[in-house]
């Protein structure tokens, strides 16, 4: 008998912080640690489920849940955000808190980290004070031998008071300890003995009058002395959770409320006064760390994190920081670009040859020549080129961000970043869901919620569409080649220009996004910018197969599937458009004539402006549907030929100027249709949904026109 998992989490979570059972043989367990400890792994290790890992704080912002067995047991087990401690500060360190303390967790895994176990056991204390049921995992031990990092995981164990195993997820080493150990706590077969911190002679005293009364008061079963802390800490957001909790107001209690002043004013004869009393706590906490550190680790190499410092004085320097930020990304380009041209043909070639087969099929099948139109060259052929467009550079573009993510590289262009996020008044997190939008916009606005300010939360959401997605990359690049790069001069050469442009473009995205956070945090949306702590985690070598597969299956196929299910239906309505005609023109010339005069003034034409209008749904298909405006064949062609298009568009006016305009207006447009649901579903607000499809489009237009007018200028 052993461990088995599944992929499905049906479980439901009460008002109550606890979650519900489907069964009584069902065990609730809690995964706990510091950010970037390894816990998401753990998650996935032990359930079976893909959920994403990055090498960098603050990804786990919702509970995910899921199921393994162990020994025909059944445990549900409960993903909650990485907190550094039960003192929360941020929206995920409160999530936290109340599922820990409020949870009614049958056991809580504490994960930390093998090579800063100190600092993790401060969570760990903080634990131990709501419950025994308790099992440490350590892991990344594996790290820590390469560190020279010895520790003696049986005293530990027997200091706490509970189970300590030593694991690396990862490799699945010391799972299958940790899940029996789990199973043991569970289901009462070991009774954890816990670990009591010793506070300073007055505290104890004075905190053991309020937990008498808390005895008698509260039924629950809960940890009376920690209650009685952190209501004499004043923690308004713990005591909020408290009363949904145990529903009603321990404070509404005369006896309670007498006991906690004269606790207080006893604490000031000692000089505790209320805002030195949480110094006081923590002091002790970290104390006790420092102590059972101490007695069970022993460092072999004192600077075994030395090279992590020496990389970090360059990476994160005030001089070199940003300009390898940057030439680090413009190589991950120059890759993107130059690996997925040919691919991307070959892929092209291999759809249009199916579409050649389905008409024979349908034909054969005595399909009606206006069905195979719309089946085939309609809904399919604007799949196809969604297809051979969006998953060759997708499938590099995904696979490298990961293993920046992965090595630890992302949380210091956080660092160097942070900065400018703080001079727009806007919040450091920011940049990490800025870096998400480069992948995708949906994803980098669901990302927002690691940023607990409402209101920089709302800023980084109405601003990150600024940032160009996967979907609008093959459109500028295209244009790039064909009009700039391509022309002056061909091969690497041409490649290497291409990269260079397309990166002067993105750093254009990210000022403009520093821009209108500042503007927005000056205007609509006023406010102090808070601060945030961001861990720089060690480097560590990807483990490249799982980045690859999960790149791939999360990332890749993900975005194309959700791109797919939306440009079927935009196929079919885009050839209705360029088909049905009205006194001998289509309805698609119709909009793009009445368009023109707008198109014209920022420097465009209405076909541009129409092809837009219509790859809302998905970016991928502007182009498509400006070749086949332009060809009026009624059907989105093949012209993947850059030679070809370029000579089709300049035979229908396109300038340098038009091709300037066109890639500023590809980068600063309304978002796609399912970033605009998202942020819809984010904020709740038809409003902001509306604002965040303004913003953008308003600046594409003054840009466009600003350079449209310049060009007159000088050309008249």
């Amino acid at each position: 008998m052993g461990l088995t998992n599944k992929s499905t989490g049906l479980s439901l979570i009460n008002d109550n912080f606890e979650v519900i059972k489907f069964s009584n043989n069902e065990k609730i367990i809690t995964l706990a640690g510091n950010p970037n400890v390894g816990k998401s792994t753990v998650f996935n290790e032990l359930t079976g489920l893909n959920q994403h890992t990055g090498n960098w704080p603050g990804k786990t912002v919702e509970n995910a849940k899921g199921f393994y067995k162990y020994n025909d047991n059944n445990f549900i087990l409960v993903d909650i955000p990485g907190t550094y401690s039960l003192i929360s500060s941020s929206l995920e360190e409160e999530v936290a808190r109340d599922f820990i303390c409020f949870g009614n967790s049958d056991t809580i895994i504490i994960v930390t980290d093998a090579t800063c176990l100190e600092r993790n056991l401060n969570l760990v204390l903080q634990v131990l004070e709501v419950t025994k049921k308790v099992v440490v995992c350590v892991n990344l031990v594996d790290e820590a031998k390469k560190r020279k990092i010895k520790i003696d995981f049986d005293k530990l164990s027997n200091i706490l008071g509970v189970p300590v195993i030593a694991t690396s997820a990862r490799s699945r080493k010391g799972l299958d300890k940790l899940v029996k150990s789990v199973n043991d706590v569970s289901f009462g077969v070991v009774k954890n003995k816990g670990y009591e911190i010793k506070y300073s002679d007055i505290i104890e005293s004075e905190v053991k009058k309020l937990t008498n009364i808390l005895d008698s008061l509260i039924k629950k079963d809960i940890n009376t002395k920690f209650i009685s802390i952190k209501l004499l800490d004043m923690d308004d957001t713990f005591h909020d959770s408290l009363n949904q909790f145990l529903g009603f107001d321990l404070m509404e209690n005369e006896e309670v409320k007498n006991v906690i002043n004269d606790i207080k004013n006893n604490l000031e004869q000692y000089d505790i006064k209320n805002y030195l009393f949480r110094d006081e706590i923590v002091s002790s906490i970290i104390q006790e760390c420092e102590k059972i550190y101490s007695e069970c680790v022993v460092l072999e190499n004192k600077k075994y994190n030395e090279k992590d410092r020496k990389i970090d004085k360059i990476l994160t320097s005030k001089i070199t920081g940003i300009p390898i930020m940057i030439i680090l990304f413009a190589f991950l380009f120059w890759l993107t670009i130059t690996g997925a041209n040919y691919p991307s043909e070959i892929l092209s070639k291999f759809l249009f040859w199916i579409q050649d087969k389905l008409i024979l099929g349908l034909n054969f099948l005595h399909f009606p020549d206006w069905l195979t139109n719309v089946l085939v060259m309609g809904i399919y052929r604007t799949l196809a080129w969604v297809i051979s467009v969006m998953l060759p550079p997708m499938a590099i573009f995904f696979p490298l961000f990961t293993l920046m993510e992965d090595s630890g590289f992302l949380p210091r262009i956080a660092f160097n970043l942070d900065k400018f996020f703080k001079k727009a008044k806007a919040h450091g997190k920011q940049s990490l869901t800025m870096i998400m939008g480069i992948g995708c916009n949906a994803c980098g606005v669901v990302g927002c919620r690691i940023i607990d300010s409402p209101r920089e939360r709302l800023i980084a959401t109405l601003t990150n569409s600024f940032m160009p997605c996967n979907g609008r990359y093959p459109t500028l690049i295209a244009i790039i080649t064909m009009f700039f790069s391509g022309v002056v001069v061909s091969g690497i050469t041409s490649s290497i220009l291409s990269t260079i442009l397309l990166t002067l473009i993105i750093l254009l995205a990210v000022i403009m996004t520093l821009f209108i956070s500042k503007l927005l945090s000056k205007t609509l949306l006023k406010g102090i910018p808070s601060s945030f702590s961001l861990e720089l985690p060690p480097y560590r070598k990807p483990q490249i197969g799982k980045v690859l597969i999960r790149s791939i299956l999360d990332r890749t196929l993900f975005v194309l599937g959700r791109a797919i299910v939306i440009a079927a239906p935009a196929g079919l309505i885009i050839w209705c458009m360029a088909n049905i005609n009205i006194y001998g023109s289509s309805i698609l010339s119709y909009c793009t004539n009445f368009l023109d005069p707008f198109g014209e003034l920022i420097g465009l034409d209405g076909t541009i402006i129409m092809a837009f209008i219509l790859g809302f749904p998905a970016n991928e298909i502007v182009i498509p549907i400006i070749i086949m405006s332009y060809m009026a064949t009624g059907n989105i062609v093949d012209l993947s030929d850059l030679n070809m298009l370029r000579d089709l568009l300049v035979n229908n006016g396109w300038t340098i100027t038009t091709a300037i305009c066109m890639m500023l207006f590809c980068v600063f447009h309304f978002p796609c249709g399912t970033t605009c649901l998202t942020i819809k579903k984010e904020t709740g607000s038809l409003k902001w949904t509306v604002l965040a499809f303004l913003l953008p489009t308003l600046i594409g237009i003054i840009l466009c026109f600003l350079v449209s007018s310049i060009s007159k200028l000088l050309f008249m």
